[in-house]
């Protein structure tokens, strides 16, 4: 159409991210939140929006500089409550209510020493669940200075996280009730010292289902079960699961109260391939296993009004919700893209979704049919000229058969060979699927093409393609992102000889991995990658797959194993040539930056061309708006110059500061 544009930087600030969509308990609104960065002052808003179900009314509810999350709807009907740090009696996220006949909101709860991580309502309004954990350091008072950080004192096995940082040893979230009328607040179980989640009230009232490790040593382990306990506080949990894995997730409730949907994983050894399976648990402890030969992982169940038992299913290259039943799992959207929440209630299922060229919004779900009730992004879409993205396969030199997609960039015309970029997605039990990049539509924007590969070690194709990289990093996967990109070039679209690479976390330490394989590339781009698995025993929050799946490094056969996975750092000056820029957050606990640094540090030995980007502060998903676009531009810079062969900097110039306005 003409008179479009491109997307730019600049409009990521205007896309709304579109989020935790809520019924009303009959069925009539939806509440939402919707997400954006604000450049002026640095950090993303979240704002509160209302719509009827049939699309009508739409109302933004909250405004100010404060965001909101946790939205929902009192089972009376008479309220809308959200969690906010916004000013008021007490100070940090406390739960928040609206009158639905208007107003402003009060500040329901009070909890000032510890911190609240999730609340639910009871069935009769009366109550709410809290989810609460003792506070770090305790909050300034009014007008005072803050007491001065006190060191930390840890003795446990799993003593760092990211975002959380180090764990004390008291260091663990509990489930509280809230009486609303007495303001009384305790403890729903006698259990101590172990983590409570996923909090679920029953229909009627009389239980709470949660997900607990009651291990001796939680630590030490994955295994999470269900449990189930009198909605009185001080009361005895049962335990419904036995499995040993991670049983949990979300916890959905039958509508006569007698069963619990929940997912059930593999055991730790698995732990970075775990394949989420649906479960039904009854409160005398029988497990069900709906759609027992789905070979798929699944999450997010509800159960319907005339209790189907639907979940969001990760399968190929799209996320979708499906009914299961013996038969195995009724896919309730056809098209490709990817739904990322859902919630049943009053006969009604609600999604959120995006697919390749549009932006996630919300959607009532009507049979198999979707109609759209949030519009936070069709004014940006209508500007915008954007590129469709298409499946490919491939196979591998060792006969797998990898699917992935191809962006093709904007303009692009048969028999046109552009340079292309192999972006790598993380996990590695992730996807890439049909759902909103902005860095695809960036790239298409700027004349790349883009590849995603789903490797082997990759979700969506079943629990064998997942764990067959178990012990075995940077081999099988590095051989199937060689055969996506061989395909590419082969289809005619990839030039051979303008070709880059990048990722970020796994897809950074595919990055490292690859170049050190193959010298075909000529820019590579690694956040939060690594290559010595060695170094990063203890100083990552992944001890655990190091234990059961590499083993401890003061063993020789494991220490050969660790030797062996390091081979881009430890054989750098036979393998490292591709000119690579490395990132990270300096507070990031997943991937510490120790990884990029070393490896910068060999390619700057070697005189390769190189540059590490340290961006303080962030963890390992950047929340700093300005700091997510530096890394763009960064990206595209690096590219321009070294694939490209443009004759502009490898490094953004540095804006020159403003002077300070005249008075």
């Amino acid at each position: 159409m003409t008179g479009k544009r491109a997307i730019t930087l600049d409009d990521l600030t205007r896309i709304g991210r579109v989020g935790n969509p809520v019924l009303s308990p009959d069925g009539a609104w939806v509440l939402y939140t919707v997400s954006r960065m604000d450049a002026k002052d640095d950090k993303s808003l979240s704002v509160l929006w209302m719509v009827r179900w049939d699309g009508t009314g739409a109302t933004q509810l909250t405004y100010g500089k404060d965001g909101v999350s946790n939205p929902a709807f009192s089972p009376d009907g008479k309220y809308i409550s959200f969690v906010s740090t916004r000013p008021g009696k007490a100070k940090g996220s406390q739960v928040w209510v609206l009158n639905r006949l208007g107003g402003e909101a009060d500040q329901l709860t009070g909890v000032t020493d510890q911190d609240l991580n999730g609340y639910a309502w009871s069935p009769d309004s009366k109550r709410l669940l809290l989810t609460l954990e003792p506070k770090g350091e305790p909050d300034a008072e009014e007008g005072k200075p803050p007491a001065p950080p006190k060191p930390y004192v840890i003795d446990r096995y799993h003593f760092k996280q990211d975002i959380q940082g180090y764990l004390r040893n008291d260091a663990h979230q509990a489930l509280y009730l809230l009486d609303l009328a007495t303001k009384k607040l305790e403890k729903l179980t006698t259990d101590k010292g172990v983590d409570e989640e996923d909090g679920a009230w029953s229909p009627d009232g009389k239980w709470i289902a949660f997900s607990s490790n009651h291990d001796p040593d939680p630590d030490r382990s994955l295994n999470t079960d269900v449990y189930v306990v009198e909605a009185k506080p001080g009361s005895t949990a049962k335990r419904l699961t036995t499995q040993k894995g991670p049983d949990g997730g979300r916890l959905a409730w039958s509508p006569d109260s007698k069963q619990i949907a929940y997912t059930e994983g593999k055991t730790v050894e698995l732990l970075a391939y775990n394949q989420a399976k649906p479960a039904v648990v009854t409160l005398e402890g029988k497990v069900i296993y709906p759609a027992a030969k789905l070979d798929r992982s699944v999450s997010q169940p509800c159960f319907t009004r005339e209790e189907k038992l639907v979940y969001l299913v990760m399968d190929d290259r799209s996320h979708y919700p499906a009914v299961l039943n013996e038969g195995g799992a009724e896919r309730l959207i056809a098209e490709a893209g990817a739904v990322s929440s859902m919630e049943c209630v009053a006969g009604h299922i609600v999604v959120t979704r995006s697919d390749d060229t549009h932006v996630g919004e919300v959607f009532a779900l009507e049979g198999k049919s979707l109609r759209q009730l949030s519009h936070a992004n069709d004014d940006l879409l209508a500007e915008l000229t954007l590129a469709p993205t298409e499946d490919f396969a491939s196979k591998s030199k060792d006969g797998t058969e990898v699917h992935g997609l191809l962006t093709k960039p904007l303009g692009w015309k048969a028999g046109d060979k552009v340079p292309t970029i192999l972006f790598i997605h993380g996990g590695p039990n992730g996807e890439d699927e049909h759902g909103f990049a902005f860095e695809r539509q960036y790239f298409a924007a700027h004349g790349y093409a883009e590849i995603n590969v789903n490797y082997r070690g990759s979700a969506g194709r079943g629990q064998d393609y997942a764990k067959a990289i178990f012990a075995d990093w940077g081999d099988l996967e590095v051989v199937d992102l060689l055969g996506g990109v061989d395909e590419v070039v082969k289809m005619g679209v990839a030039d051979p000889a303008n070709l880059a690479i990048g990722g970020w976390s796994y897809g950074g330490i595919l990055t490292d991995y690859t170049t050190a394989t193959d010298g075909r590339f000529k820019a590579a781009i690694s956040g939060a990658g690594s290559a010595a698995p060695l170094s990063y025993y203890g100083a990552d929050q992944y001890i655990l797959q190091y234990d059961y799946e590499l083993g401890v490094p003061w063993k020789a056969e494991n220490l050969k194993l660790y030797l062996k996975l390091s081979y881009p750092l430890l054989e750098a000056d036979k393998r490292m040539h591709t000119p690579t820029l490395y990132m990270g957050g300096t507070s990031d606990f997943n991937v510490p930056i120790i990884g990029g640094e070393q490896l910068y540090q060999a390619l700057k030995a070697l005189q390769v061309p190189t540059e590490l980007v340290v961006y303080p502060g962030q963890f390992h998903g950047f929340t700093k708006p300005s700091f997510i676009r530096d890394r763009y531009e960064r990206w595209l810079a690096w590219y321009d110059h070294y694939c490209k062969g443009l004759d502009v900097p490898a490094t953004p110039v540095e804006k020159p500061a403003k002077a300070p306005e005249a008075k």
